[in-house]
């Protein structure tokens, strides 16, 4: 951390601009926000609920037109509405959801403080490098912004904006800091900061603490290959772990119609994170995903159709602390990682309506997915034994007029579970046949 430190003075030690370029600003902006969650499982099992509130504080300093520093520091405290660390009397397991809240790692820590931002920004025309502690936004690694804190990343980022249609991206990564963790670690650390499921072989996954990696070098170009037709492409080289590819090609038909697809293919690398093959986080030689979707989009109106299909050759496998998954089959609680033959439909309305005479504008995006996963008994294509499910999402953003800083979000989840499932409250309890809502009072300054 002292290193990046000095890194970041580098910029201001050997500024110098013109004299007519002497402008320096700064900027306090933040978000302040309350998150109430809760969890209704099935029957005798335990329900969950949280409610925490913090947000974060950003300052940039711009200097001159091409410099900016900038730091924010992220904060969720426990308003103690349920002990957290009280598991279910039946299966001794904790919430799934509501932890995430806090640092997941300590409970018992009410109040987490992370220094989440600290970079220097440098800009030159189309230009744009980073370097530091950010966010970033890609397919597979992302802030996942459905808890307090998000995930957060340390490295170097360089991006190239040619076009709204044409960017060129490339970043090196050396340090994360998991949502619901509380600090960065090295990448091999922060892979098993989340649970870590079952091995190929049936037995827990021992990777948690034994993954060997040092860096993240990540790769993507999006290009206009022509009027109706863009390619997508981005990769992920995890060092010593594995290396993933995702390709999207879309296709614009006319107007209102878009066609995409997308294809993702994984590859171990080096020893897949540990020479020994039980502590080994990549235990398969390679993964495919492919899928589909079907846009329809008029004016606030947006509908989709997404199909995906995870291959039988080996588990999709990417850790869940670094972000969720921009699939086509993706929905809001619920991934598709570590799975292998499994198939995902996924139909999507979002659409804008007024309430309270104008007053009041809703978004409303509501999903259903049916989603065809291997039974819970085979490890090898199941890691973490989610039964074959359907789920339901309903998600309100709330924009009221006169507040405009203030942004309300209801989010109702329903998954029931399909097919027979063995009579273990394991299988079920936080998974399936399960009622989550969260309920969140975003205000941004």
């Amino acid at each position: 951390m002292r290193k990046f430190c000095l890194l970041l003075l580098v910029p201001i030690l050997v500024y110098s601009q013109d004299t007519t370029e002497t402008n320096i600003r700064g900027r306090f902006s933040g978000q302040w926000r309350s998150y109430f969650m809760h969890t209704s499982n099935k029957g005798g099992l335990k329900d969950f609920r949280a409610l925490s509130t913090g947000g974060h504080l950003k300052y940039t300093l711009n200097l001159g037109s091409r410099f900016t520093l900038g730091t924010a520091v992220y904060n969720s405290t426990n308003m103690a509405l349920q002990d957290l660390t009280v598991p279910d009397g039946i299966t001794g397991r904790l919430s799934r959801y509501e932890e995430g809240q806090f640092d997941r790692l300590d409970l018992e820590n009410d109040a987490v403080f992370i220094l989440g931002e600290l970079y220097v920004d440098y800009r030159h025309e189309k230009n744009r490098f980073t370097l530091g502690r950010m966010k970033i936004n890609t397919p597979l690694i992302n802030p996942q912004d459905g808890r307090m804190i998000p995930t957060l990343v340390q490295g170097f980022w360089y991006r190239h904006q040619q076009s709204s249609k044409n960017t060129f991206q490339l970043g090196v990564l050396n340090e994360i800091a998991p949502r619901s963790t509380g600090g960065f670690f090295n990448i091999g650390e922060s892979i098993g900061t989340y649970p870590v499921g079952r091995s190929v072989f049936g037995t827990e996954s021992l990777y948690g603490g034994n993954t060997e990696s040092d860096f993240i070098f990540i790769f993507n170009s999006d290009v206009k290959l022509t009027e109706n037709l863009q390619l997508d492409v981005w990769n992920y080289y995890v060092d010593n772990v594995f290396n993933t590819v995702y390709v999207k090609p879309s296709l614009r038909l006319n107007e209102k119609w878009l066609l995409e697809a997308e294809w993702l293919h994984q590859n171990r690398v080096g020893n897949g994170g540990n020479a020994l093959q039980e502590l080994r986080y990549f235990a398969r030689s390679s993964s495919d995903i492919i899928g589909l979707q079907w846009r329809y989009t008029a004016q606030k109106t947006h509908i989709s159709l997404g199909y995906d299909y995870i291959l039988p050759g080996g588990q999709f496998l990417f850790p869940r602390e670094w972000g969720r998954e921009d699939l086509f089959s993706f929905q809001k609680r619920e991934r598709s990682e570590g799975t292998a033959n499994n198939h995902a439909l996924v139909f999507t309305y979002d659409d804008s309506f007024a309430l309270l005479s104008e007053k009041m504008n809703v978004r409303t995006i509501f999903s259903a997915g049916r989603h065809w996963k291997p039974t819970v008994t085979d490890a090898e294509t199941n890691k973490y034994a989610m039964p074959d499910y359907t789920h339901v999402n309903l998600d309100l953003f709330f924009n009221i007029k006169g507040l405009r800083n203030l942004k309300p979000e209801l989010l109702l989840t329903g998954k029931i579970g399909n097919r027979d499932i063995p009579d273990n409250p394991n299988f079920v309890f936080n998974k399936v046949d399960m009622l989550h809502v969260d309920f969140i009072l975003n205000y941004n300054f």
